[in-house]
C-alpha cells in the first residue's frame, strides 16, 4: 500500500491548459451497437443503455424539464440511452443490498455505481475481485484526471475507478431553528438541540469529527483513540442528543425544520441554498473530514459502455455542468477555468474550490481503521444494526 494522499494533495487543481483529448470514434445507433475492446479483456460491445447507480442530487438537473442535461448530451453524442438510479443512500446500505449476488458472482444489472473512500467498502469490492478494469483506451480524457487523485491506496494504478467528486464532512444547521453550530461539543452537549440533531452512519465521518473535536488524529486511529470517540458518540445517542444515523436522508429533514443541525456532507447543503437559504454549513472549530466518490464498474456491467461514459464526464466542459449544480470539489482539470466564465460565483466557492487554509482544516480518515474487524463490530453496535 502506498502512502496516504496528504489533504493538500488530494484537491490540488493542476493547471488549466493542457489539450482536450478527443473522444473515442465509435458508432452507435439507437437500437445498435458497436465493438469495443473491454478492459477486462476480450471484445465486447457497446450497450444501448448505459446502467448507472449514484447517491441523490449527485449529477445535473433541470428543474423545468424534470431532466438531467448532461445525461441527454451522453445520449445525443453516442446513442446510449441512460437508466439513471439515484439509489445510494449510504455506502453500508447499499454494499449489503449487492454484496451477494456479487459474491456469487452475479450481475446487479448496473455499469457504474459510485462508493466512497473513506469507508472500506470500495477497497473491499476491488479485493475481492468484484469490479472490472477500466478500458483505458475509451478514456483519452483520463489525462484531464487532476495528479493528486493519480494514486489513491485503494486503487494506485487507477486500473479499476475514477474520482466522480470529493466533498467535506462537516456541521450544517437550519438558522431559523438555531443559531450558529460551530463545534462537535455544541452539536452533542447543547440541550437546545437535544433530539434535533442527526449524525451520519460512516465510520469515516462521524467518529473522525469527533477525534477531531477530542484533540486526536483521524489519520491515525489508535485503540485509545477510537474507543474516545465511540464512548461520546454512544453517551449522545444515550442522552437522546443524537435522533438518529443517516446516510444522505437527512436533507430533507433538515431544511424543513424538522431538524436543526446535522453532520453534514458539503455539497449536499449547497444545492438546498436555493429552496432554503436559512441553511448553513461549516467546517467545525477544529477541523472536518475529506473524502473522494468514485466510479467503478461491478461485475457483469458493460465496460466499454461504462468507459465510454467516464471519458465523456472527463471533457471539463461537462464537469463544469456537473459541478454547477452539484458544488462538490471536481476531479477535472479545467473544470475552474470553465465556470469562471459560465459561472463566476461557484468559481470562486471555497465548498467547491476551496483554498489551501480551508484544505489546512480538513483530515482523511485513517484507511486501517476502516477495515479493523473490532471497530467495525463496536461502529455497528453504536449504530444500533
Amino acid at each position: 500500500m502506498k502512502h496516504r494522499l496528504t489533504r493538500q494533495e488530494l484537491l490540488q487543481r493542476a493547471a488549466f491548459g493542457a489539450a482536450l483529448a478527443s473522444v473515442p470514434g465509435f458508432a452507435a445507433a439507437c437500437g445498435g451497437s458497436s465493438s469495443s475492446s473491454g478492459g477486462s479483456g476480450g471484445t465486447q460491445k457497446l450497450a444501448d443503455t448505459l446502467r448507472f447507480s449514484n447517491w441523490p442530487l449527485y449529477i445535473d438537473f433541470d428543474e423545468k424539464t424534470k431532466k438531467h442535461p448532461t445525461l441527454d448530451q451522453f445520449t445525443a453524442k453516442t446513442g446510449i440511452k441512460v437508466d439513471y438510479f439515484e439509489d445510494i443512500n449510504s455506502n453500508a446500505e447499499y454494499f449489503g443490498k449487492i454484496q451477494r449476488p456479487l459474491s456469487q458472482g452475479q450481475s446487479i444489472d448496473r455499469d457504474i455505481i459510485v462508493l466512497t473512500d473513506n469507508e472500506r467498502f470500495l477497497g473491499l469490492m476491488i479485493d475481492k475481485g468484484w469490479v472490472q478494469e477500466l478500458d483505458k483506451s475509451l478514456i483519452p480524457n483520463f489525462s484531464n484526471l487532476i495528479d493528486a487523485q493519480a494514486s489513491p491506496p485503494f486503487d494506485p494504478d487507477r486500473k479499476y475507478s475514477l474520482p466522480w467528486q470529493s466533498g467535506m464532512t462537516g456541521i450544517a444547521w437550519n438558522e431559523k431553528e438555531t443559531g450558529p453550530v460551530t463545534s462537535i461539543t455544541q452539536l452533542f452537549e447543547d440541550p437546545k438541540l437535544k433530539g434535533r440533531v442527526t449524525a451520519l452512519n460512516g465510520m469515516g465521518d462521524t467518529p473522525g469529527l469527533v477525534m477531531l473535536d477530542n484533540g486526536d488524529d483521524p489519520s491515525n486511529v489508535t485503540d485509545a483513540t477510537w474507543n474516545a470517540a465511540v464512548d461520546r458518540i454512544q453517551k449522545a445517542v444515550d442522552s437522546g442528543q443524537i435522533r438518529r444515523f443517516t446516510g444522505n436522508d437527512y436533507a430533507q429533514p433538515l431544511s424543513q425544520g424538522d431538524l436543526a443541525a446535522a453532520i453534514a456532507w458539503s455539497g449536499d447543503i449547497y444545492q438546498l441554498l436555493s429552496s432554503n437559504p436559512s441553511l448553513k454549513w461549516a467546517l467545525p472549530t477544529k477541523g472536518g473530514i475529506i473524502w473522494t466518490d468514485n466510479m467503478i464498474i461491478p461485475t457483469g456491467g458493460s465496460v466499454p459502455t461504462a468507459s465510454t461514459y467516464m471519458n465523456f464526464v472527463y471533457d471539463p466542459k461537462i464537469a463544469a455542468q456537473i459541478t454547477a449544480y452539484v458544488a462538490y470539489v471536481p476531479p477535472v482539470s479545467g473544470t475552474q477555468a470553465v465556470l469562471q466564465k459560465s459561472d463566476p460565483e461557484l468559481a470562486k466557492s471555497q465548498l467547491v474550490f476551496p483554498s489551501d487554509e480551508v484544505l489546512a482544516k480538513t483530515h482523511q480518515y485513517d484507511s486501517a481503521a476502516l477495515n479493523n474487524q473490532d471497530y467495525i463490530e463496536q461502529w455497528q453496535r453504536v449504530l444500533g444494526a
